[in-house]
Parts: structure tokens; C-alpha cells; sequence
């Protein structure tokens, strides 16, 4: 009898641990949820990527292991911010005009940057694209959000990322991390040589976590402004690394 009592408590033990990782870190789904909706359009519920990312928590509560020397925290942000991009995705809410809109840019970041030598600057983008400078900023606000990019998924420490990004997943291919590691590496460069103010735009956002408004205070623009430079930033990006993105 002694048996099935210890398997009886040690249940009891799990389910009351996955319930505590979830009840305590609510507020973690809902800082990533406004933290992403904040560059998306309005059309986007926050509640909605609440939903999902709840669910995305209660999945890395139940896959937690404690002695894999990894924070919950760190693990979870993981998995939640991954459910909620998966159902972004999947759920294909960026207008086919927006959708355009970006690719005609990223071609144009493409061909102006070979011409030149550099990346080439707004006016010359909108010129290229035959549109005043008004009206080229209009189409990147209107595509914000616009392949979602997320600097967390490729930090510099080679262990870090495979430590909080493999945990419990046996699956991994050892050529598909070997492609993530080479691609990682091609992302870093490519922000690095981003304009200063695209930079410190992606610097804020993503490693601070500062929100679009905290940012334009910083640089003394606007929201709108800061949003921009973002869309803008994420096509220089996308632009660079054509080859790893299916351009």
C-alpha cells in the first residue's frame, strides 16, 4: 500500500507545483501580451494573445524541469511569447496591401543598398519608390508588426539560447541548430549595422522592453514615429538576410 500512497502525494505534489508556476506568473503573460500588441494593429485583441499565452504557460509549467538549471521565468517567457507569435501567424492578420507594401520596401532596401554602398536613407527609399517622404512613413506605420522579429530568440551566448530554447524538447536536429546558430550569427551583424537610431530603437524595445511611447520620450519623437523606425528596421533586417527569410 505504501507504494501507491507515494505515487497518490507525489501527483498531488506536481499538479500543486504547475498550479502555483501559473497563478504566480500571470502577470508575466500579460507584460509579454501588451509588450507585443503595443507594434501591432489595432485590429489585434490583447485579450486574445492573453488567452493564448495563458495556455502557452500552463504548457511550460507542465514541461518544466526544475533541475535543468534554468529559471521558470526565463523558460516560460520562451514558450508563452512562442505561443503567441504562432497564433499571430497562423491567424494571418496583415492586410495583403501591407503585406505589399513591406516586400516592395525590402526589395528597394535590397537594390538601393547595393547601388549605394550603405543603407540608403528614407528620402531615398521613397524616391526610389516614387512616393513623398509622408507617404512612404505612412506605409511603414501601416505595416507594423509586419514579420515579427524578436531579439530574445538570438542572443550572443550560444549556451543560454540552447539552454532556454531546447529544454525538454527532444526533437532537436543537430543540422537544424547548426542552421539556427549560423542564421543567429547573420542577425547580430545585420543589427549591427543598422542606422544609430534604428539601433537604439531595437535596443530599447527589445532589451530594455521599453513601450512605443517610453521610447518616443527617449528619442523625443512620436509613438507613431517610434513605430516607423521599427517597421523600417525590421525591413532593413529582413532585407540583409533575404536568403535565411525565403525572399
Amino acid at each position: 500500500m505504501a507504494a501507491p500512497r507515494a505515487l497518490s502525494l507525489y501527483r498531488q505534489t506536481q499538479a500543486s507545483s504547475e498550479d502555483d508556476y501559473v497563478t504566480l506568473h500571470t502577470s508575466l503573460v500579460k507584460r509579454i501580451a501588451y509588450h507585443l500588441v503595443s507594434r501591432l494593429p489595432a485590429s489585434v485583441e490583447v485579450d486574445d494573445l492573453i488567452q493564448v499565452g495563458m495556455m502557452g504557460l500552463m504548457e511550460a509549467a507542465k514541461s518544466f524541469d526544475p533541475n535543468a538549471g534554468v529559471l521558470f521565468e526565463t523558460f516560460a517567457s520562451q514558450r508563452v511569447r512562442g505561443a503567441m507569435l504562432d497564433e499571430l501567424r497562423s491567424a494571418d492578420w496583415m492586410p495583403r496591401q501591407a503585406r505589399k507594401h513591406m516586400r516592395d520596401i525590402e526589395a528597394a532596401l535590397v537594390k538601393l543598398g547595393h547601388k549605394l554602398g550603405r543603407a540608403p536613407l528614407e528620402s531615398e527609399v521613397a524616391s526610389y519608390l516614387q512616393l513623398s517622404l509622408e507617404e512612404y512613413q505612412d506605409m511603414l506605420t501601416e505595416a507594423r508588426g509586419h514579420q515579427l522579429v524578436h531579439l530574445d530568440d538570438f542572443e550572443e551566448d550560444e549556451e543560454s539560447h540552447h539552454s532556454e530554447h531546447n529544454i525538454a524538447d527532444q526533437t532537436q536536429n543537430p543540422l537544424h541548430q547548426l542552421s539556427e546558430t549560423h542564421f543567429k550569427q547573420k542577425l547580430i551583424e545585420a543589427i549591427d549595422v543598422l542606422p544609430e537610431r534604428e539601433k537604439l530603437v531595437m535596443a530599447l524595445y527589445y532589451d530594455e522592453e521599453l513601450n512605443l511611447k517610453e521610447i518616443g520620450a527617449v528619442l523625443s519623437v512620436t509613438e507613431s514615429r517610434v513605430c516607423q523606425l521599427h517597421s523600417q528596421a525590421i525591413a532593413r533586417l529582413r532585407a540583409r538576410l533575404g536568403d535565411w527569410t525565403g525572399q
